[in-house]
């Protein structure tokens, strides 16, 4: 099994940088950059960045072909997900600035959780 890719974007050997350069003599070429694999601890790990050297390369390769990745699994409606929205009262307090000072003012909040749920 491998354990380096080169990297996807097909822009990455014209980057002007010291570790592209390849070569001797007059003979000298930007080279795209070697990712190395499963760069995470575990051996299950899969990256995005197994095969794209920096952020830069991805968000070019991407710019470059957006369309074609979005065609592989086109999402045609929104996904949804049932959960159960939970609204609470509670005493909370606040600082309101009054006489030269901060003073602590007491009020009703109210706390929003959300939580998994049928909907039932």
């Amino acid at each position: 099994m491998a354990t380096h890719n080169w990297c996807h974007n097909p822009k990455c050997h014209t980057y002007k940088t010291a570790d592209r350069v390849r070569g001797s003599g007059n003979n000298k070429v930007l080279r795209t950059r070697k990712v190395k694999i499963n760069t995470g601890n575990y051996s299950w790990y899969n990256s995005i960045f197994d095969y794209f050297c920096n952020q830069g390369c991805l968000m070019a390769f991407l710019s470059q072909f957006v369309n074609e990745v979005v065609a592989i699994n086109p999402v045609r409606e929104p996904s949804e997900t049932p959960i159960k929205v939970k609204k609470e009262k509670y005493e909370s307090q606040k600082y309101v600035w009054a006489n030269d000072n901060y003073e602590r003012q007491p009020y009703m909040a109210t706390r929003t959780t959300i939580e998994k749920g049928d909907n039932d």
